[in-house]
């Protein structure tokens, strides 16, 4: 019986990489794959997912108004998928959650969603908060802060490495936007 999984964690953690050689796994056994990721988020070019360390892939991308139910089943007749893979699953809507876990219920096709669980205020994503609530299992991947404890928290910063407090909750960037922290160098950092 296939699953919806949820692999979350704090930036620079190494979910876009977790997932790549998930990927490669399925399609080293000849079992075919479907990517997806945000479509906001145009960092990667070419290669739509793309990790730190230079891995990267091309993917569909989806937008609020994508229906991953009607997508995935379209290809999955056209070529039988073993499993589907969502990088940036924070910003999967509600909706598209719901879809992703009726994949796994109905099509017998596992989901495995990669994604930030919180933003830059520690508040959940819509699409996080959903998969924490229904996937059939949770990992969370460990990042590190610089003090040696677990990152669990993204701090947005500004040009000059100063706390950003404020703001939309979704600005893309990497490294030069976010710092992965524990949670007491977090609140330390934002009450400045």
């Amino acid at each position: 019986m296939a699953k919806l999984y949820f692999y979350y964690s704090s930036m620079n953690a190494g979910k876009s990489t977790t997932l790549l050689q998930a990927d490669f796994n399925y399609r080293e056994r000849g079992m075919a794959t479907m990517l997806w990721t945000a479509a906001l988020d145009d960092r990667g070019g070419e290669r739509a997912i793309e990790s730190r360390i230079g891995l990267g892939a091309d993917a569909h991308r989806f937008t609020a108004q994508t229906d991953m139910w009607h997508a995935v089943c379209a290809q999955h007749r056209d070529q039988p998928l073993a499993c589907v893979l969502v990088d940036e699953a924070q910003f999967l809507t509600a909706a598209q959650v719901w879809q992703c876990a009726r994949l796994a219920d109905e099509a017998d096709i596992p989901v495995l969603c990669y994604g930030l669980r919180t933003d830059f205020r520690g508040e959940l994503f819509p699409g996080s908060a959903v998969l924490l609530g229904i996937a059939d299992a949770l990992t969370e991947l460990k990042a590190v802060c610089h003090c040696g404890r677990k990152a669990s928290m993204n701090l947005r910063v500004d040009e000059s490495g100063g706390a950003v407090a404020e703001g939309a909750q979704t600005e893309i960037g990497g490294n030069d936007r976010y710092v992965a922290l524990c949670r007491r160098h977090f609140t330390a950092a934002l009450a400045g």
